[in-house]
């Protein structure tokens, strides 16, 4: 079976809203294969703790490709501790070079609650403008509703989750089944 025979596998949104002190990093739980929802409860967001600092990640697109990511950035990150601008570029770098990491399909959002990045395999290491990333299927839809969000008395989280609610009535391939991770400067 060629890969033009096989479904692709779509969905996910994920969101880090950066708002005062705190930055908090939302995703759905839908993983789909075609038309069809397989799980509603994927965990799409995840705390790393490597040397003992905290960094909260989400990531989009093929789930095995996205753990190796994960695996890869705590090894930066334990070798390069507090630096995250750095341990990204790192793994960013890695990830354009590396014969093996090219073929992975995935985006990352990360955080450590002092930057907020966006890693791709195309060697980009993003900071978003207004504190917003956003990726994945309805990744527009929730960067769009954040962002006409951000200016108002909402706190981080709720302008997360509104975003997310918004995505997931727009987006088929996302649904309401979130996890949220906090994290503060």
């Amino acid at each position: 079976m060629s890969n033009s025979d096989f479904p692709g596998w779509h969905g996910t949104t994920i969101i880090g809203v950066r708002k005062g002190n705190e930055v908090v990093v939302a995703g759905d739980g839908q993983v789909s294969l075609g038309q069809t929802v397989i799980k509603g409860s994927a965990r799409k967001v995840r705390r790393l703790t490597p040397g003992g600092h905290d960094v909260v990640a989400g990531f989009a697109g093929s789930t095995a490709d996205a753990f190796t990511l994960l695996e890869r950035l705590e090894v930066k990150l334990e070798a390069t501790p507090g630096q995250l601008a750095r341990a990204s570029v790192e793994l960013a770098k890695d990830w354009r070079t590396d014969k093996y990491l090219q073929k992975l399909e995935a985006m990352l959002i990360v955080t450590d609650g002092q930057e907020l990045f966006i890693i791709t395999g195309a060697g980009d290491v993003l900071e978003p403008e207004h504190g917003i990333a956003a990726i994945g299927s309805g990744g527009n839809y929730a960067l769009a509703a954040a962002r006409g969000m951000i200016e108002s008395d909402l706190d981080a989280e709720t302008v997360a989750r509104k975003a997310m609610a918004i995505a997931a009535d727009i987006c088929v391939y996302t649904n309401g089944n979130l996890t949220v991770e906090r994290i503060s400067a």
